[in-house]
């Protein structure tokens, strides 16, 4: 694609990677194929190749974003399924992303937008505050239609029935190996998952200590950032993240580090991508060597190859999680280990669409979010699976609310079968004769 940045412009460091981007598009297309959100409205401009004419348009020109532009760009789920069509190699990630701050510092969206973003972006990074607004969820439910905003409604359904209590494990401290150690890795612990669901980081703690791993969580990590990142607030995203960069390079210096393991993928794709934003600042070299630690759970249990025997030979749907299979390229390793441990893998049509979870897209766009959960339970339901296993909170969280059929982490059943307690989702259900839904 040919651009027309001045040089001026391409002296912007943001501006010069965008221009790369663009450039490597051909036009072709290719992406429209497996764009979920062109696939349910079949708008050219809510498809990759749509937004990259939006997108280069507004940079171009240096002008401020305007309503049209924004509303196809808050449209995009940053699945990255265009990332993994894209036979060009174009970075939409990078390129979307930049568009996304550019908006943030431009686009003055109407109040009751600004509210809720503001909203989400002061609570959900915070555990405390997280947790908290999720009681409060759970008993505004039974009203829940009676508020006039869709979004609001989303966010009220969004609540769990139960609140997990606080795990201690998400606590600052370390986890001995058992048995000789083997390796010594960082634990990120997260932030939405510490206050939705504190059964994944305990059974990865369990499963990696019995695989002769030394657990650290470090002080002073938390949220990765990819919440406020996707809203184009580079600020606070920045913040964040910067915050891990330090507390885990205090743990490396101090006892060295062989990885560092991220059980919620969403962040997993954020991390590995510290080393871009942060090219350019003093942080760059302690950045790129937290980007080249990071890794997801799977990664390193292929590594450490568990000897593991299920329980119960269920049969497992396996949900691959966009920001596991298009943003880190991981797509064999969860269901080869689920298949080593003895479980029967099974995947949906179209693996590749996304369940519209995106972070808080279920929040901001509940109705294209909630046709895409309704295709994706859909088809996982019709492989009937006894369990459904899926490697981000966000998706389980999304398919769960669509479905009878439990939801747990790829780590919960490795976990399991290597030793550890019956996940808590599973255990109303009957040994492997129970009859499939």
């Amino acid at each position: 694609m040919q651009t027309n940045f001045t040089e001026a412009q391409l002296r912007d460091p943001g501006i010069a990677r965008a221009n790369e981007i663009l450039r490597a598009c051909v036009h072709c297309g290719f992406c429209t194929a497996t764009c979920p959100t062109y696939q349910v409205l079949g708008d050219e401009l809510d498809s990759p190749r749509g937004r990259i004419y939006l997108i280069k348009d507004m940079l171009e020109n240096d002008r401020p974003a305007d309503e049209k532009t924004v509303k196809h760009i808050d449209r995009c789920l940053s699945c990255l399924a265009c990332m993994t069509t894209c036979p060009s190699g174009v970075h939409y990630m990078h390129l979307v992303d930049h568009a996304r701050a550019h908006i943030e510092k431009t686009y003055r969206r109407l109040w009751r937008d600004r509210a809720l973003r503001w909203v989400l972006a002061r609570v959900i990074p915070y555990p405390t505050r997280f947790r908290l607004a999720l009681l409060g969820a759970k008993m505004a439910r039974p009203f829940a239609r009676l508020l006039p905003d869709a979004r609001l409604r989303a966010m009220v359904a969004m609540a769990p029935k139960q609140v997990p209590p606080v795990s201690r494990n998400d606590d600052p401290q370390v986890f001995p190996a058992t048995g000789e150690r083997r390796m010594r890795v960082a634990l990120m612990t997260g932030c939405a998952q510490k206050a939705l669901n504190t059964d994944i980081n305990d059974a990865t703690i369990r499963l990696l200590r019995r695989l002769g791993c030394e657990v650290v969580v470090a002080q002073g990590a938390g949220c990765c950032g990819a919440l406020t990142h996707h809203m184009g607030r580079e600020g606070e995203s920045h913040a964040s993240a910067a915050a891990n960069i330090r507390a885990w390079m205090a743990e490396a210096r101090a006892g060295g580090l062989d990885a560092i393991v991220i059980n919620t993928s969403g962040c997993g794709t954020t991390v590995k991508d510290y080393g871009h934003m942060f090219r350019t600042t003093d942080l760059a070299d302690d950045a790129g060597q937290i980007a080249g630690l990071a890794c997801d759970v799977t990664e390193l249990l292929t590594r450490l190859k568990p000897e593991a025997r299920a329980p119960e030979p269920l049969r497992v749907a396996y949900h691959a999680a966009c920001s596991l299979q298009h943003g880190q390229k991981v797509t064999a390793a969860p269901k080869a280990l689920l298949k080593a441990a003895g479980f029967e893998v099974v995947e949906p049509a179209d693996p590749h669409l996304c369940c519209g979870s995106a972070g808080t897209y279920n929040l901001l766009q509940p109705e294209i979010s909630g046709e895409l959960k309704r295709r994706k339970v859909a088809t996982l339901e019709a492989r009937q699976p006894q369990v459904i296993a899926a490697g981000n909170i966000g998706c389980m969280m999304q398919i769960g609310s669509g479905t009878a059929i439990p939801v747990v982490h790829t780590v919960e059943l490795i976990d399991w079968a290597t030793g550890g307690p019956k996940p808590r989702a599973l255990e109303g259900l009957a040994a492997a004769g129970r009859e499939r839904p």
